[in-house]
């Protein structure tokens, strides 16, 4: 019979005590000993099991209460235990046969005793066959969902249950079933997704410390520990290894309105992380003994070491697939010397590289669209919004109209997008769009729904309703892959990289030839010298890569693909400022009137992104406004802020100042800090190109951020000076005159 749905207050579910419940399943019994060996806390259901009264349990050495001969038995064994649950003997007492498990945790030594029904030990040589003929069963082609069906069948072999289920988490935390296996005797959840809420938080990490759980009856009545507390600790008894653990009745009352009486879970780990579950569902009470659980938490990691293989296997080949479409967009770029007519001429390859409907370049005030994208007026709008909005090198979104309100007009064409600025001065996009992936979801159970408690609105039981729900999603795009992004990187730091060749051409035939033919000079070096070795280890490392794809194991691979990362990632940062400097001396001022204190808190907010846990004191007085080109002084201003961040790395607090005052003929700005300062002998070098005065070991930089400082301030007739002194901090003070 089915106990009646009890009120439970579901808003504590993320506080209860799951792995401190003070009680264990009562179908086995539980003796803890202290380090002497003497027994200091039992199950109040031992006389049941072994023939004594808990209190007269307390106190009493183990063979006391088992008899000499099972803890002859046990005796060689206990040393061995450890954290995790292990199996000890089968013993047989007066009132019959028990698998013994034990393990050590919270200073007690925890033996819990099963009762078992066959008549010999437990036996584990089934183990190897098992899992042999499960291996036999996988072929390297297997997808995720086949290997995941054969494994359910395997498990529904050993447990004889209804019905098991493999589903995986998604990115928001619900739950997919992904195979199943089952006798006709409970509906089918294949396909079906549970949502998140139904595993709370403490329970997903209980599911990652113990793998495994069994709950042969969801009707049971726990027993008791006896002292409740742990005697050697005073505190709550921690069961999270426990067999026999107490489970939380929120979770017996789901099993109960879910028609299932017993219930198995194997945890399914991938990535270090939790990947999934096996759940196994018995419409009637159901125990398993200890060498049937073992076997299915072999078969369970198995099947999480294949789906860990398939995974990075798939992911090399989406990665080099995407790799081989941008070598060849970038080949076609530098076919011509008009970069807005190279573009059009790839588009087609572009909305194969991101997988994409649409897509558009905006350069300054001319757009070019290709596909299905928004109008024009839209796709100004878009990137007015993208210019004031906080992000990396590249933006994506899958609901650009949850994000962006206006963007719901043209959810049809645009729910996705990925923007990748190419310049960081002007007005330079590549946007890909994604059109509106309409698509259902079928629940079991209506997950935006709980059922209210009767007579208390504010009480609430699990939910009793598992039929199939369908929910329509609107508004949302295909993802977009994490290897599409990082590709987006690696296509964003190329393209710079023709935009600085193409910079550099029209240096060579710019009037100031003697000061463009020294930066082309540093050019050069830098690209030769400082660019050299991270292309190298890029092309070193795909080497690699490409001869190991689909045979190397995935911790090489993983290795490999970190460390093209990282190298393009130097790369790119390298390319991006040198193009940043090529512009300054190119592109026109454009003063208005510029609101510094505006500008600085945007700096400081787009250097919080770095400074992540750091201790950094702002102290920002009232700045003056000044007439201005507003990107080139964000620019410098943003470059003075980060070198005091990057030099006050060592300092806790870091203290960084900025200040302003009005002269007669110019505004004059300060950024002070208390970082690790240079020598005045060097002053010189400070603003020159790739010049650095401390080792890039210490503090990495490309050494141009500086000579940009020098060059915005110069262009509108102000000058840039520094003072410092090693350990003593730096001032900075720059000055940008009045206009008439």
């Amino acid at each position: 019979m089915t106990q009646a749905s009890p009120t439970i207050d579901l808003s504590s579910c993320d506080r209860e005590p799951i792995r401190t419940p003070g009680s264990i399943q009562p179908h086995g019994c539980v003796l803890a000993l202290s380090p002497q060996g003497v027994i200091v806390q039992v199950s109040d259901n031992i006389e049941r099991y072994l023939g004594m009264a808990p209190v007269a349990a307390l106190g009493r050495a183990l063979a006391d209460v088992i008899g000499s001969d099972a803890a002859a038995q046990l005796a060689p064994e206990l040393p061995l235990a450890a954290e995790r649950p292990s199996f000890a003997a089968t013993v047989r007492l007066a009132r019959g046969a028990f698998d013994v498990l034990m393990h050590r945790y919270d200073s007690l030594l925890m033996l819990e005793f099963e009762a078992v029904t066959r008549a010999g030990a437990a036996d584990f040589r089934h183990l190897y066959p098992l899992v042999g003929n499960f291996l036999q069963q996988l072929n390297d082609t297997d997808t995720i969902e086949t290997m995941s069906a054969r494994a359910a069948d395997e498990i529904r072999t050993v447990t004889g249950f209804n019905r098991v289920l493999v589903y995986q988490f998604d990115g928001e935390g619900h739950g997919h079933v992904l195979a199943e296996s089952g006798d006709g005797n409970l509906p089918s959840y294949l396909g079906q997704r549970f949502p998140a809420t139904d595993i709370p938080r403490q329970a997903r990490e209980l599911y990652v410390s113990n793998r495994i759980r069994l709950i042969g009856d969801a009707d049971y009545t726990p027993s008791q520990l006896v002292p409740r507390d742990n005697p050697l600790t005073g505190a709550p008894n921690d069961l999270s290894f426990a067999a026999l653990r107490s489970v939380s009745p929120v979770h017996l009352q789901y099993m109960r309105n879910m028609g299932t009486l017993a219930s198995m879970s194997v945890s399914l780990m991938v990535k270090g992380r939790l990947w999934g579950l096996i759940s196994c569902h018995n419409a009637t009470p159901c125990q398993l003994t200890f060498d049937k659980r073992t076997a299915c938490e072999q078969l369970g990691q198995i099947l999480a070491l294949r789906i860990e293989s398939r995974e990075v296997h798939d992911e090399l080949q989406f990665r080099l697939e995407v790799r081989r479409i941008m070598v060849s967009v970038l080949a076609g770029l530098t076919q011509g010397a008009n970069f807005i007519e190279n573009m059009g001429n790839v588009f087609p390859e572009l909305l194969q590289f991101a997988r994409a409907g649409g897509a558009a370049i905006i350069v300054d005030d001319r757009i070019v669209g290709y596909g299905d994208t928004p109008d024009e007026p839209q796709l100004r709008e878009l990137i007015s919004w993208l210019q004031v909005k906080p992000h990396y090198d590249v933006y994506y979104t899958d609901r650009l109209g949850a994000e962006f309100a206006p963007a719901g007009a043209y959810r049809q064409s645009a729910s996705g997008l990925l923007a990748m600025p190419i310049s960081r001065i002007h007005k330079h996009y590549l946007l890909w769009f994604r059109p509106e992936f309409v698509y259902t979801i079928d629940w079991a159970g209506n997950p935006h729904a709980k059922d209210a408690a009767a007579g208390s609105p504010t009480q609430l039981s699990p939910r009793t309703s598992f039929d199939s729900w369908r929910e329509t999603v609107h508004g949302t795009s295909a993802p977009w892959h994490p290897g599409e992004i990082e590709m987006a990187l690696e296509f964003r730091t190329a393209l710079l990289g023709i935009a600085l060749e193409r910079a550099e051409q029209m240096a060579e035939l710019a009037e100031e030839l003697g000061r463009a033919n020294k930066e082309l000079e540093a050019f050069s070096y830098s690209v030769s010298h400082d660019l050299r070795a991270p292309l190298r280890h890029i092309v070193g490392f795909s080497d690699l890569l490409l001869e190991t794809a689909g045979s190397g194991p995935p911790e090489k691979q993983h290795r490999f693909l970190t460390n093209i990362k990282e190298s393009a990632r130097l790369a790119g940062k390298l390319v991006d400022d040198l193009l940043s400097f090529s512009q300054m001396g190119r592109a026109s001022l454009r003063p208005v009137e510029v609101d510094m204190n505006e500008l600085v808190r945007s700096c400081i907010e787009k250097l919080s992104l770095d400074t992540g846990s750091r201790r950094i004191d702002w102290h920002v007085g009232d700045l003056p406004a000044i007439a201005a080109d507003p990107a080139f002084i964000q620019l410098a201003l943003y470059n003075l802020l980060a070198n005091a961040v990057k030099f006050t790395g060592t300092r806790d607090p870091a203290v960084i100042s900025v200040d302003g005052r009005r002269d007669a003929a110019a505004t004059v700005f300060t950024v002070a800090d208390n970082g690790v300062g240079f020598n005045m002998d060097y002053v010189h070098k400070l603003f020159g190109v790739f010049q650095r005065l401390h080792r890039m070991e210490d503090f990495q930089g490309t050494g141009i951020g500086l000579a940009n400082v020098r060059r915005i301030v110069e262009r509108h007739g102000g000058t840039v000076t520094a003072f410092s002194a090693p350990g003593q901090g730096a001032t900075f003070t720059f000055s940008i005159p009045h206009t008439s």
